[in-house]
């Protein structure tokens, strides 16, 4: 149920909307390349333009703005800028769905929401936003395609894909639900299709170097660490030979050589390029229908913990170069060739899941690291720890460890294979068989083979045209004036290639086109990137550690290594904020709480909404948004506006109580230091704490009449420039109702002084049953519990409380603990 709103007793929307007009007219907020103060790159991920605006994007956004807003009251020339991340599969579904061209719809869409951002009263300079999907920025994603494809960096290769046989479409992994099309229901297959890849595997190693960064969060770092997944071990070879195959091998990498004797069986994925060719003719019938099904589940399904592990044997076997055994094959869907070699060989003594294959099959385990205790596999478990080799030839008696290296050595010695690093992370499909994302620069000429399109024709336009009906193809390839061209090297007749970029891509960079985002001499201007990069502090969610913020990186240092940055990693810190959630969930229109600012910003003005989302919560925990709450920051704004309105000729003179002036004054610069350190670190809500602790405290001394008329004219100016960076359009408003020249955004943030800023302190008595035992000096405003606490620390009282109880402590505050023990 909704609460109904508190009555805003200012003219809110009024004020909003007279100051963004205000600071749009006077560019108080344009970004000045030549400005002489030091730079501040502060970037928020930008959005893609869905069409409205909801509390979760806000909650991006206000407290970026906010930060940003600081950084520029600290002393520096700060660039904030904003943009939209236009191209994407969801305007191409609306295309399908209701008839309405994908750049209309996304247009439009933008348009929405700019309106809605400018209501939030951000400090973006409008003259650099981009918009991705138009061809002033796409060219350049061009661009930089052919500088990958030049450097070798970009390729095609052959690839599975997700395929809906009744849409005739190449589906995303996000439209297969339980193995299933989204649109229609049908089970889905795989296919190989022939695509575009960029090589973000040859980066792999300098990927894993964090050691650019100034501050990113340590999960972050585990997440793209793992992602990556570097591993040291020995690719080997099985012999198969005897088959009379082409392929004389089978090639595994394996972390653990030390037990290649106690292999057993090994493991081959379903769409390995040798299944067919050695699956057993009385095998064949099953292990298709196996391969079938496998190709209907996702990636993520087949990795599955929970998922029991399945197999078939394909009725043929590889041959163990070290002891000569014959290992049996096998099928299984928890093996991918996307990892590795695409086989990995089981040894059910040593590893768990290989165990329970084993047990499930009837397989040998075969026990060729022995532990201390001498349990292991004939127990019930694998033993996957360090031990001695037995059962392993030449190597029994050895600690595991030291025949690592001596096996290897063997291997290698033998030529059955070689010490290598294996890397998790694949190489980046770019390719997309959709219409709205950029077309890839490549021509097929029959002649010629492939060709890069010159650069000088850059843009490759997207047809206006487009048929989006699914057809087993993109959209492009049935638009004939598109696909027909000539080719650039002999001038024949050739088509183009069909495909659009993945959309990452367009953000992979885009942090440096926002340096000069209308330059046209090149992907962004050299002298300004080399003046505002890399980005000082980038913010957004967690959700894209492993895939923009790794192909950002991958992007930067291609660039670094073609001359064209000077830099090694794009953003030096990261903050991730935490999701806000209505009802207990995260707010999403299937769920039906996704929750519009407009409404509130109407009734209670954009600041109240700002400072609300700032206040629910620690910003990278997230928060449950709640009417009841609003209305407490709502009730605080009134307050705020009544207070600092009052008139000052109401004052006393001279005030007699100069305690309570020192005290004011001493609140006053604790706040100061406070909100600096908080705004500092993100701590929006704690800062906001500190600003509504300091106004009830000049409402107090008000009412007391315990402050004159300077202080209070000095703490509602300091207050309010506080108060700034969090309610800009309340501070700038009653910055000038007060007096003061405009701008209030234009000043410095207050400085404190440490002196007067230092609590007042206070010695206190301790005594233990009667007898004094320590004085604690202690600042006058300690609380009882830190006050207890403190006393039940100290080295000079515990040794009269140790192993007692304590039957009764009484705290006289500022003066006294007396602490009885039995």
């Amino acid at each position: 149920m909704t609460t109904r709103h508190v009555e805003i007793r200012y003219p809110a929307t009024e004020i909003d909307r007279k100051w963004q007009k205000r600071w749009e007219n006077d560019g108080i907020y344009r970004v000045k390349d030549d400005d002489p103060r030091p730079k501040w790159y502060e970037l928020t991920m930008y959005p893609y333009p869905s069409g409205d605006l909801h509390v979760g994007h806000w909650y991006v956004m206000a407290p970026a703005d906010c930060h940003a807003r600081f950084r520029r009251m600290q002393g520096y020339n700060v660039l904030h800028p904003m943009g939209f991340d236009a191209f994407g599969l969801p305007a191409e579904n609306a295309a399908i769905s209701r008839g309405i061209h994908p750049h209309q719809w996304t247009m439009d869409n933008i348009a929405n929401m700019r309106r809605q951002f400018r209501s939030m009263g951000p400090m973006y300079d409008w003259k650099r936003e981009l918009i991705t999907c138009l061809p002033e920025y796409y060219r350049w994603n061009q661009w930089l395609f052919l500088q990958l494809y030049k450097k070798g960096l970009a390729y095609q290769a052959e690839a599975p894909v997700v395929w809906c046989p009744s849409c005739k479409t190449v589906l995303a992994n996000e439209q297969v639900v339980n193995g299933r099309c989204e649109r229609c229901d049908t089970p889905v297959t795989r296919r190989a299709l022939r695509q575009w890849f960029f090589s973000i595997t040859s980066y792999a190693e300098e990927l894993l170097d964090f050691s650019g960064f100034t501050d990113w969060p340590e999960k972050i770092l585990t997440m793209q660490r793992n992602w990556i997944g570097r591993s040291q071990g020995v690719e080997i070879a099985f012999d198969i030979s005897h088959y009379g195959l082409e392929e004389r091998e089978l090639r595994t990498f394996t972390t653990r050589i030390d037990t290649i004797y106690g292999v057993t069986f090994m493991v081959l994925a379903p769409e390995h390029p040798l299944v067919e060719k050695l699956t057993a003719p009385d095998q064949r019938a099953v292990v298709q229908a196996y391969v079938e099904e496998t190709q209907r589940q996702t990636e993520i399904e087949r990795l599955s913990t929970e998922k029991e592990k399945t197999g078939i044997p394909l009725g043929a076997y590889a041959v163990n170069q070290l002891n000569g055994e014959r290992v049996p094959l096998y099928i299984a869907d928890y093996v991918l060739t996307t990892y590795g070699t695409g086989a990995v060989m089981g040894v059910p003594a040593h590893d768990q899941r290989d165990y329970e294959f084993a047990k499930k099959h009837g397989l040998p385990i075969s026990t060729v690291i022995a532990p201390p205790d001498g349990a292991g596999a004939e127990d019930g478990r694998a033993f996957t720890e360090e031990g001695t080799m037995v059962n392993s030839g030449q190597f029994d008696c050895m600690a595991s460890p030291n025949a690592v290296e001596a096996i290897a050595d063997l291997v290698e010695s033998k030529g059955w294979g070689h010490r290598a690093v294996s890397y998790r992370i694949r190489d980046w499909l770019i390719s997309r068989q959709r219409y709205w994302g950029t077309p890839i620069p490549i021509v097929y000429c029959a002649a010629c083979g492939t060709v890069p399109v010159p650069e000088d024709d850059l843009p490759v336009l997207l047809p206006p045209n487009a048929e989006f009906k699914p057809t087993g193809k993109s959209p492009l390839a049935t638009n004939e004036e598109f696909v027909h061209t000539t080719c650039p090297s002999c001038g024949g007749e050739a088509h183009r290639e069909t495909d659009t970029m993945d959309t990452f891509v367009d953000s992979s960079w885009y942090m440096f086109r926002f340096a000069s985002p209308h330059y046209d001499k090149g992907p962004f201007d050299p002298a300004l990137v080399e003046k505002w990069l890399p980005v000082d502090q980038y913010t957004g969610g967690a959700e894209h550690a492993v895939m923009h913020l790794l192909y950002a990186r991958f992007f930067t240092k291609a660039l670094r290594d073609m001359g064209l940055v000077k830099f090694d990693e794009p953003f030096l810190r990261l903050f991730n904020q935490g999701i806000i959630i209505a009802g207990g969930a995260k707010m999403s229109k299937s769920r039906g709480n996704v929750i519009n600012p407009d409404d509130y910003v109407e009734s209670l003005g954009a600041d109240v909404v700002r400072t609300y989302l700032m206040f629910l919560g620690p910003w990278d925990q997230g928060g449950d948004w709640t009417d009841t709450g609003i209305n407490g920051v709502a009730r605080w704004m009134n307050r705020i506006w009544d207070l600092f309105q009052r008139d000052t000729e109401k004052l006393p003179e001279n005030v007699q109580n100069a305690q309570a002036l020192a005290q004011t004054r001493r609140k006053l610069h604790q706040t100061i230091e406070k909100v600096y350190n908080d705004l500092d670190r993100f701590k929006f809500n704690t800062a906001i704490a500190a600003l509504m602790e300091l106004s009830n405290h000049l409402a107090r001394a008000w009412d007391q009449g315990e402050i004159d008329a300077p202080l209070w004219g000095e703490c509602v100016e300091k207050f309010l420039v506080m108060l700034a960076p969090l309610a800009p359009h309340n501070a700038e408003e009653l910055w000038e109702r007060v007096g003061h020249p405009y701008s209030v955004h234009n000043q410095p943030f207050p400085k404190w002084d440490p002196t007067l800023a230092a609590e007042e302190m206070i010695t206190l008595v301790v005594q233990v049953n009667g007898r004094l035992r320590d004085r604690l000096e202690v600042p006058a405003s300690i609380s009882e519990s830190d006050a207890k606490e403190l006393v039940l620390a100290s080295p000079k009282v515990r040794p009269h409380t140790q192993n007692k109880t304590v039957k009764n402590l009484v705290y006289v505050p500022g003066r006294l603990v007396n602490i009885v023990v039995d």
